[in-house]
């Protein structure tokens, strides 16, 4: 094909084996395609094409993914508003009749095309990558990091629980994940949530995972502000592919790792994490011996 086909706030060009959006970066345009910038879709990943009618005089053209092809929408599972959805074009009305004959040619390219057959199975990897960024976020009760081999969780002395803070900032080898579970911040208790392969929600020998993410070291919770879409989700997608990565070659026996090593940490905020510390020590969320280790353990960082 090779043509281009412009729509609101993205462009969509058709090549010979896939699909490049290109997503527009003003203000205007949703969040989501402002940090997502430009995506190469394979026409392998997808498994249909549909057009119809869109809202006020527009049209839209959908190109659905395969189930398991693309590690945002994995990640997204289903909660992504219909105008920050990255596989739908919408374009003014008048152009419908071009927009058909590229729905045409698309579905034409996957109907010929390799992988045909499998279009309505589920993809056994990821055929479209990842967004690069962002790779750290913050969140109500914490940050977020992750460098590609581990995620790590800094819990925030203002909006982290007293369960968070007895288990201390957390670092997960990708290789000891089976998977991400988030919940949009745009409803109530969004939370992005690691699944450790051994049910855990940190390395605390015998304990199971809290059911309630504001208690789980293997969580962050979202809220107003917090964890915005364009931010947490493409984190999400990221973390999703490094660990089906990991899947398909195992690694070697699982190393605990109870907090987040640093070189160095800003003595300002040292002090005001002991203090915090000491507030919970008084209010009896934390024991004599947790509120020592603990103290020690921030000490350090210095």
């Amino acid at each position: 094909m090779g043509d281009v086909l412009g729509g609101i706030h993205a462009t969509w060009e058709f090549e010979s084996d896939s699909v490049l959006v290109r997503f527009e970066r003003g203000i205007r345009a949703p969040k989501l395609f402002q940090a997502l910038g430009e995506r190469r879709v394979p026409h392998a990943a997808l498994s249909s094409v549909t057009l119809s009618p869109g809202k006020r005089g527009t049209v839209v053209l959908h190109a659905v993914p395969r189930p398991g092809a693309d590690p945002l929408m994995e990640a997204a599972a289903g909660q992504l508003r219909g105008s920050s959805d990255p596989y739908r074009l919408v374009l003014p009305a008048e152009r419908e009749t071009l927009a058909e004959y590229y729905a045409d040619e698309l579905r034409a390219a996957l109907a010929d095309g390799p992988g045909a057959r499998e279009r309505a199975e589920a993809a056994e990897r990821f055929l479209v990558e990842p967004p690069e960024r962002p790779r750290t976020f913050k969140a109500f009760d914490g940050k977020a990091v992750f460098d590609g081999e581990q995620v790590s969780f800094r819990w925030s002395w203002t909006g982290a629980s007293s369960a968070k803070w007895k288990a201390g900032d957390q670092s997960f080898p990708v290789r000891d994940l089976q998977g991400v579970e988030w919940r949009s911040p745009e409803v109530f208790d969004g939370y992005l949530r690691l699944l450790p392969r051994d049910g855990r929600g940190a390395d605390l020998p015998g304990a199971p995972r809290p059911a309630q993410a504001d208690h789980d070291p293997a969580a962050v919770v979202f809220g107003l502000g917090y964890g915005p879409v364009h931010e947490s989700l493409p984190f999400a997608a990221a973390v999703l592919h490094a660990v089906r990565a990991a899947g398909a070659a195992p690694g070697p026996p699982r190393v605990p790792v109870h907090a987040v090593a640093a070189a160095r940490s800003d003595p300002a905020d040292v002090a005001e994490r002991i203090r915090h510390l000491g507030e919970l020590h008084q209010a009896g969320l934390v024991t004599d011996d947790e509120f020592s280790a603990k103290k020690a353990e921030l000490l350090a960082e210095l």
